[in-house]
C-alpha cells in the first residue's frame, strides 16, 4: 500500500459487531467479546449465534451495561456447538475460567467436604473427604462446612464404631488404640469384632446416611430390648448409648424436612448492586449445613446490572459446574431459561433433575427460610465492606498511596533455632482476608544461616515477586499488590528493597511493621523506604486494622511452621530405606510393632518378614547402624 493511502481504520464497538453478524451462522453456539487489551468482557450462549450477536448490534440496549460493553468491544469470537444444552455448558465453563468482566460470577468455587465410606480395605475405614472422587467407596454430602462434617463423623463413631485409622496405622495395631477405649471404635484391628460384624456396622451406618435413619434405629432399639431381656446390661448400655449419638444428629440440625429427601435450597436477595445467595443442603432427610455466597455483580453506576432470574441462573450453572447435582433445587427465584438449565444438568448428572420455585407447603417454608439468611447475610456483608472501605481509605491515607488498596498482601516467617523455616503470604482487600490467596514457602536457600530473618525475607520475595514478574513477561495477568506489608523495621525494609529493585518491582508501595518497646501492641512503628519512621494514633482504627493484618500472617505462618514441624516428626525411619516400600514397611512394622522395634531386628529375624530378602536385609540391618 502507497505511503500516501491510509490505512482504513479498525471497526469497533457496534460496527465490529455488524461486520462480524455477516460471517455467523444460524446454529446454537457460544460467543466472548474482547476487549482494547486482548481481556474477555464477556461470554454468552446463544440458540442462534446470528440472531443473538445481531442485537448488539442494533444498538437497543436494556442496560446502561451492555451499552458500555458493546462500546468497548474489539474483537469477537464465536464457537459453534452441537446443541443449545452443548452452547450452555462451554458457556459455564469459559466464565469459570476467564472470569469475563460483565458476566455473573461465583467468586467462592471451593469444594465441598463429603463423607467417605472407604471400601478398598477389608475393613472399611470412615473418614472425611474434598475433592475428585478417586477413592473406591460409598460418599455421602455435600456438607456445607468442614464443621458440620466434623460433627457428623463424631457422631457416627459413637454410633457405628467403624475405624477412622489408615492402613498402615491398622495394620501395625497389636492392641487396641484409644478410640476403643473411648467407645468409638470396634477395633478390628485386633479382632475384638469379627469382620463380619463389622461388616454389619458398615451397612447399618450407609443406611444411615441414605436416609433410612428411623429403620436404623429400630434395629438397635430391638437389639437394646433383646440384651436387657437377656440381661446383658453392659451390651444393653452399649446399644443404648448408640441410639442416643444418632438421636443427636437430629437433635443438632435445626430444620429436618419430612417431604424432602435429597435437594438443595437456593434463595438469592439483591439489594444496592450486591447480591447473597444463601445455600441449604439437604440429604438423607437431614441439614447438612448451609453457605452464603456474594456473587460479583456487573454493575455500571446505578444501573441494575442483571434481573434476578439471570443472576439465579448463572449462579446455579458455575455452582454445579464441579459438583454433584441432587435431584431437586429449590429457588426463591425462577431461573432464566429453566428447561434449558434442567436438561443441563440432567446430562451433567446422568439423571433426572427438577428445578422448582415452590408456592406453598413445607418445600416454600424451606425456600423462605433461605431467603431470610440470605437477607440478614447480605445486611451484615454490606455493613462490613462500609467499615472496610473507610479503613482501606484510611490506609492510602496513612502510608500517601495513590488510591484504596485493592490488594494487601502481609509477609512473615516462623522457625525455631532456624529449622523447619517458613515464609507465610496472606491477602487481604476490600472484601476482608482473601484465604484462598494465602501462600506458603518452605525455606530452600543453602546459603541462608539458620535464623537468617533478613535472608529468609529475601528468598520469599524473590520467589514470590520473580514468578510475578515471569507472569507478566509471559502475557499474563497474575495478581499484583498495591501495598506490601513486612513484620519488621528498617533492617527487613532494606533487605526487601534490595530484592525488589533487582526484580524491577520496586514500583510496588513497600510498609514495614515493627512493634514498640517491649513489644507491646499499640506502639507499633512504620517503616517507608526513604523516609523516617512514624507511628499512628494508639486507638486509631486503622491501626487495629493494621495489626490485625499482622496477627494473621504471624498466625499463619506459625500454623504453616507448625505443621511442618509435626510431619517432619511423624517422619518413619523406615521411609529412607531403600527397597522398603508401603507394603514392606506395613510387614515389617506388623511383626516389630514399631521403628525401633525394628532398629534392634537382627538380620535373621528380618529374614523371617515376608517379603525381606537377604539383601535387604542386610541394608535395613546396616541403615540403623551406620551411625
Amino acid at each position: 500500500m502507497p505511503d500516501d493511502i491510509a490505512a482504513p481504520p479498525a471497526l469497533k464497538g457496534a460496527a465490529l459487531i455488524k461486520d462480524e453478524v455477516k460471517r455467523l451462522p444460524d446454529r446454537p453456539g457460544v460467543y466472548r467479546m474482547i476487549g482494547d487489551e486482548g481481556e474477555v468482557l464477556y461470554v454468552g450462549k446463544a440458540r442462534s449465534l446470528k440472531k443473538r450477536v445481531v442485537q448488539y448490534a442494533q444498538g437497543r440496549f436494556h442496560t446502561q451495561r451492555i451499552a458500555h460493553m458493546v462500546d468497548l468491544t474489539r474483537a469477537m469470537e464465536f464457537v459453534t456447538t452441537r446443541t443449545e444444552t452443548d452452547a450452555l455448558l462451554l458457556e459455564i465453563n469459559l466464565i469459570k475460567q476467564l472470569k469475563p468482566r460483565f458476566n455473573v460470577l461465583l467468586r467462592d468455587d471451593k469444594s465441598f467436604p463429603e463423607i467417605v465410606i472407604r471400601r478398598e480395605h477389608a475393613a472399611a475405614q470412615l473418614r472425611k473427604h474434598r475433592g475428585a472422587r478417586t477413592i473406591k467407596g460409598d460418599y455421602f454430602g455435600p456438607f456445607a462446612s468442614a464443621n458440620a462434617v466434623n460433627r457428623t463423623l463424631n457422631t457416627l463413631q459413637k454410633a457405628f464404631l467403624l475405624r477412622s485409622c489408615s492402613d498402615s496405622v491398622y495394620e501395625s495395631r497389636t492392641r487396641p488404640c484409644m478410640l476403643h477405649q473411648i467407645h468409638r471404635c470396634s477395633a478390628p484391628c485386633t479382632g475384638l469384632v469379627s469382620l463380619e460384624d463389622y461388616n454389619a456396622l458398615v451397612d447399618e451406618a450407609g443406611d444411615f446416611l441414605r436416609g433410612k435413619s428411623r429403620a436404623v434405629m429400630a434395629k438397635i432399639a430391638g437389639e437394646m430390648q433383646a440384651a436387657s431381656d437377656e440381661m446383658e446390661f453392659e451390651r444393653a448400655a452399649r446399644l443404648r448409648d448408640r441410639i442416643r449419638a444418632l438421636a443427636s444428629i437430629a437433635q443438632e440440625q435445626q430444620i429436618n424436612p419430612e417431604t424432602v429427601s435429597e435437594a438443595d435450597v437456593f434463595a438469592l436477595h439483591a439489594e444496592g448492586g450486591q447480591a447473597c445467595v444463601q445455600v441449604f443442603f439437604f440429604r438423607a432427610g437431614q441439614n447438612w449445613g448451609n453457605r452464603a455466597y456474594f456473587p460479583k455483580m456487573p454493575q455500571m453506576g446505578a444501573d441494575r446490572s442483571d434481573e434476578d432470574p439471570e443472576v439465579m441462573a448463572a449462579f446455579l450453572g458455575q455452582f454445579y459446574d464441579d459438583k454433584p447435582i441432587p435431584k431437586l433445587i429449590l429457588t426463591n427465584v425462577e431461573p432464566a431459561e429453566k428447561e434449558l438449565l434442567a436438561e443441563a444438568f440432567c446430562l451433567k448428572g446422568g439423571r433426572k433433575v427438577e428445578i422448582s420455585r415452590p408456592q406453598r407447603g413445607e418445600k416454600c417454608r424451606l425456600v423462605e427460610h433461605a431467603f431470610t439468611n440470605a437477607r440478614e447475610a447480605l445486611g451484615r456483608k454490606m455493613a462490613e465492606s462500609s467499615a472496610q472501605t473507610k479503613l482501606l481509605a484510611g490506609v492510602c491515607e496513612a502510608f500517601g498511596l495513590e488510591a484504596n488498596p485493592e490488594r494487601i498482601e502481609v509477609y512473615d516467617n516462623s522457625h525455631i533455632m532456624g529449622t523447619n523455616a517458613v515464609g507465610g503470604m496472606i491477602v487481604a482487600g476490600p472484601d476482608g482476608f482473601q484465604k484462598s490467596q494465602y501462600r506458603k514457602f518452605n525455606i530452600k536457600g543453602t546459603d541462608i544461616t539458620p535464623g537468617d530473618d533478613f535472608g529468609m525475607m529475601k528468598e520469599v520475595l524473590r520467589r514470590r515477586f520473580g514468578r510475578l514478574v515471569k507472569e507478566e513477561e509471559a502475557g499474563e495477568a497474575p495478581p499484583r499488590p498495591d501495598l506490601v506489608l513486612i513484620d519488621g523495621g528498617a533492617g527487613q525494609i532494606s533487605a526487601v528493597m534490595e530484592v525488589m529493585a533487582d526484580l524491577g518491582v520496586d514500583d510496588i508501595p513497600v510498609v514495614g511493621v515493627a512493634k514498640g518497646p517491649d513489644r507491646d501492641a499499640g506502639l507499633e512503628r512504620f517503616f517507608i523506604p526513604g523516609k523516617p519512621y512514624f507511628m499512628l494514633e494508639p486507638k486509631s482504627p486503622v491501626l487495629y486494622y493494621l495489626q490485625r493484618l499482622r496477627d494473621e500472617a504471624h498466625r499463619f505462618a506459625i500454623g504453616t511452621h507448625r505443621t511442618r514441624r509435626s510431619m517432619e516428626m511423624k517422619k518413619n525411619p523406615l521411609d529412607e530405606i531403600e527397597g522398603v516400600g508401603p507394603g514392606r514397611k506395613r510387614a515389617l512394622l506388623h511383626a516389630f510393632g514399631s521403628a525401633r522395634g525394628v532398629s534392634r531386628a537382627s538380620v535373621e529375624d528380618l529374614l523371617k518378614v515376608e517379603g525381606v530378602s537377604a539383601p535387604l536385609a542386610e541394608r535395613i540391618y546396616g541403615f540403623f547402624r551406620k551411625g
